[in-house]
Order: structure tokens, then sequence, then C-alpha cells
């Protein structure tokens, strides 16, 4: 992460941190650069990522909207997508998720409340197919508020 901090901040990216290495960063730029990011990465490292840009206040809006009020941040998850989704099979999600979980769409932002853990959840395992075609990136709620407190 630290080269990626180098690489970004040489090529103008101005107060940009990271958290883990989760692929997470946080930068000021007047415009939304993912085209540029992911280009530079492949110049420097030799892979071009996905690269899912969110501004401010778009991660603000989100938390805002969490309809899981919760102290544990592992168990609500914020599903981003690129759009807001024209087909959603519902029926598909209800069949999937167990009784102590939970899911709402709002937007541009699938929220979903699994207390058992998303890796045990069929839900989660097999939600792509109930949202065809549309990228996607996950984040729970523990990285959501790091990230909030990476842009106050």
């Amino acid at each position: 992460m630290k080269e990626l901090i180098s690489l970004l901040e040489a090529n103008g990216f101005v107060n940009v941190k990271t958290y883990i290495q989760s692929g997470n960063v946080v930068v000021q730029s007047p415009t939304r650069p993912k085209d540029e990011i992911g280009q530079l990465i492949e110049n420097r490292f030799g892979f071009k990522p996905s690269v899912f840009i969110l501004s401010g206040n778009d991660l603000k809006k989100a938390a805002a909207k969490n309809p899981f009020k919760t102290d544990q941040g592992k168990s609500v998850h914020f599903f981003f997508f690129e759009e807001e989704p024209k087909v959603a099979n519902y029926e598909l999600l209800d069949a999937l998720k167990v009784e102590s979980e939970a899911y709402k769409l709002i937007g541009k932002v699938f929220y979903v409340y699994a207390p058992e853990g998303i890796g045990r959840s069929k839900l989660v395992e097999k939600m792509g197919k109930a949202f065809p075609s549309i990228t996607m990136t996950a984040r729970n709620l523990n990285t959501i508020n790091k990230l909030l407190e990476m842009i106050a």
C-alpha cells in the first residue's frame, strides 16, 4: 500500500490515505479518476484492477441510509453497485437467505445483515444471480466507518 500511495502522489493526487491491505484508498481529486487510477496501477504493477470510485458524499449517504443499525460491524455489509439495478430477483434472494439474515436495496447500495457471517451466507454467495450483469464491490460496516473517519 505504501507503493500505491507513492504512485498516486507522484501523479498529482493529494491527501492519499489507504486502509489496511484492502485496496481502499482515499484521495482528493477534482474529478472522478477511475480510469486513470487503474491505468497507473497497470503501468506500475503489471495488472489492471477493477476500480470503484465513491465520492465522500456517496459514502456518507450510504452510511446514513443503512437500515441495519448495529454495533456489529462485521454483520452489516454494503454492496455498492456501479448502477442502480434494473432487474432484481427478490424471489431468489428470499429463498437463499436464512431466518437471521435481512437485506434491503436502496438506490445503488444493497445492504445485507448477516450475523453468522457472509462466508457462510448462501444469500451473499449467490446474490450475483439476483442482480445480473452488475458490477459491485462490498465493504463491511467496520470498513465504512473507518473510511468515513479518513474523509472527515
